[in-house]
């Protein structure tokens, strides 16, 4: 049965190659802090399991000061050489709409294998999406190589140049989430549900349920991710007041509660991975370019889910 750890350990695998790659990479002043960053890691994924809660927790924080110093670097990549880029071209007219193909597998197999793998024993029911997405990942990789009649190494070496080219804001996601869990354990749900019943009347429906889709938006910018902000707003609000109170339907809550901090997601430079990041690989001159063309759709989608969480929740 393929499970999470089998998944955690693909990308232990991946994140330890990354860091082997930056080793051999000679033309980056700062390739031994970046391989131990990624080894680090890919550490933590690959033994997580088998590791103390402290030990682990150390990794965390060792990872959290290696970004903090600024030490990451990146070295020369095949963008830099011009022959290189007159041979992508060359390939771009050579290949056309066919480059897509490995793309739109992802989504594909991602959602056959969710509606389909549930059913066998081949993987882990409750995991079945997130496995889904890896195998998916895999088909599409492979099938680019196949298309593309490349090296793999030559694909993971170039994963990882563009890791470098991110850096530490890959991994934010992750540890944003883990912060939410955290706050969630700490009881910051309860303060959030105590200040929201001494200013909201809880006898609103649509003032409820604005607080909890606005304050779902607006934590979400304040932490930069809408996975650290459900748990808390829906500890605070969701359950207690929309489920508990007021008997909201608890999966249409969840599911326009995550899309209402998504449009946090939008509005926000916390966001590092999905705003500020893409502006630095698009080399903008603004490095808020993507939040200024992004932002007024962000308030739109926000205030359409709270019209749909008010219509929906309470009926069905």
């Amino acid at each position: 049965m393929i499970t999470l750890q089998t998944v955690y350990i693909l990308a232990g695998l991946m994140f330890c190659a990354y860091a082997f790659f930056n080793l051999l990479d000679k033309s980056n002043s700062r390739r031994y802090v970046n391989a131990l960053f990624w080894g680090v890691y890919g550490i933590t994924f690959l033994f997580g399991a088998e590791l103390p809660h402290f030990v682990t927790g150390c990794m965390a924080i060792l990872l959290a000061v290696i970004a903090g110093t600024g030490k990451l670097g990146k070295g020369k990549t095949d963008n830099d050489q011009p022959q290189m880029v007159e041979k992508r071209e060359a390939g771009a007219k050579r290949f056309g709409n066919k480059l897509f193909i490995p793309a739109l597998l992802i989504p594909i197999v991602t959602l056959i294998g969710t509606l389909t793998l549930k059913y066998t024993p081949l993987v882990e029911t409750k995991n079945v999406t997130l496995i889904s997405l890896v195998i998916g990942t895999l088909v599409a990789f492979i099938v680019a190589l196949l298309l593309l009649r490349d090296s793999p190494f030559k694909a993971i070496k170039a994963g990882g140049q563009t890791m470098d080219t991110v850096g530490w804001a890959a991994i934010l996601p992750q540890m944003l989430a883990a912060l939410g869990a955290l706050f969630a354990l700490a009881g910051v749900g309860d303060v959030v549900s105590e200040l929201v019943k001494n200013i909201i009347p809880l006898g609103s429906p649509l003032a409820i349920v604005i607080a909890y889709t606005f304050g779902m938006a607006l934590f979400t910018m304040i932490m930069g991710n809408g996975f650290a902000a459900f748990p808390v707003m829906t500890a605070g609000i969701g359950l207690p007041l929309i489920v508990n109170q007021l008997g909201g339907n608890p999966a249409i809550m969840g599911a326009i509660g995550m899309l209402s901090g998504f449009c946090g997601t939008l509005m926000t430079p916390m966001a590092a991975n999905f705003n500020i990041v893409p502006a630095a690989l698009l080399e903008l001159q603004d490095k808020n370019g993507v939040i200024k063309a992004q932002w007024k759709t962000g308030v739109l989608l926000l205030l359409v889910n709270t019209a749909f969480m008010y219509l929906f929740v309470f009926r069905f």
